[in-house]
């Protein structure tokens, strides 16, 4: 029978790979890796392995991670802010979207997202912002949708919707920002149905086949990019109405944050010669 520790193993084996894949292909060398990761045990051991009533302290930290006492104390020492501005900003932008597509008052007969004047009035882009992006200015919001190209000017003074997702299509810090925020989600909710699963288990599935043709993935992947967005707008819409953000009066009590995550993935395991490897892997 396997061991925790061999699955543990095991696993880990298994997502480090495209993990050190994108760290190599940036730079990022094992030294870079091993500071980090130093960090991130000390942080975790002090803030969620603390004996309840007692503050932290360095030997306790030492005990549970293997680190020295004099180690923890230099990590400590270097430790900053986790916030990043690449994720902050892809979650204002996000909400903007979500907002102008699932909020009927930015819609047009059709029912779809509506042309909108970039200024004045209480059906315009400016105030779109201001109800799902807090205090950041319009002009901001609206630069980055133009540079990714999910938004076009039409002249006049006015902007029309074009992707109904937010993807950065350049810059390599957007996208690896993204890269932790939608993978920690997802090893927190694992972590989640591996402790407290059987009470409460959230969500967690996929479906996958391997001897599939490639005629038939290319279907397969339209079909899943449509059904994925179909999903998550109805959801970004519920979600919207109970946001107090959002909807002050939607009332209740505590602070939580939650949402769902979608995401394709695609290998080629043909064993013909001259075949390369290829994953696509396309969050939503």
């Amino acid at each position: 029978m396997e061991t925790i520790e061999k699955a543990i193993s095991s696993a880990i084996l298994k997502l480090m790979r495209p993990l050190v894949r994108i760290l190599l292909r940036n730079g990022v060398p094992f030294r870079t890796f091993t500071e980090i990761a130093k960090r991130v045990y000390v942080s975790v051991a002090s803030e969620e392995f603390a004996i309840e009533g007692r503050k932290p302290s360095v030997s306790r930290v030492s005990v549970i991670t293997g680190l020295s006492r004099k180690e923890i104390s230099r990590v400590k020492e270097t430790v900053g802010s986790d916030e990043d501005i690449s994720v902050q900003r892809y979650n204002r932008v996000a909400r903007v979207i979500s907002g102008w597509i699932g909020d009927p008052k930015f819609h047009d007969g059709a029912g779809e997202p509506k042309e909108l004047a970039v200024e004045n009035g209480e059906i315009s882009f400016a105030e779109l912002v201001r109800l799902y992006s807090g205090d950041v200015p319009a002009r901001a919001i609206l630069d980055e949708l133009v540079r990714v190209g999910s938004v076009t000017r039409t002249g006049k003074g006015r902007v029309r919707l074009l992707a109904r997702a937010y993807v950065p299509q350049t810059g390599e810090t957007d996208k690896i920002g993204i890269l932790g925020t939608d993978v920690a989600d997802l090893i927190f909710t694992i972590d989640h149905n591996l402790t407290d699963g059987k009470k409460e288990p959230m969500f967690q599935r996929k479906v996958s086949y391997d001897n599939l043709s490639v005629e038939a993935v290319g279907e397969i992947r339209k079909l899943s990019a449509s059904h994925a967005q179909e999903l998550l707008e109805l959801l970004g819409r519920h979600m919207a109405e109970h946001d107090r953000d959002i909807n002050p009066e939607a009332g209740g009590t505590g602070r939580l944050r939650a949402g769902v995550g979608v995401y394709y993935f695609e290998e080629n395991v043909g064993k013909e010669r001259g075949e390369e490897l290829r994953e696509v892997e396309d969050e939503y």
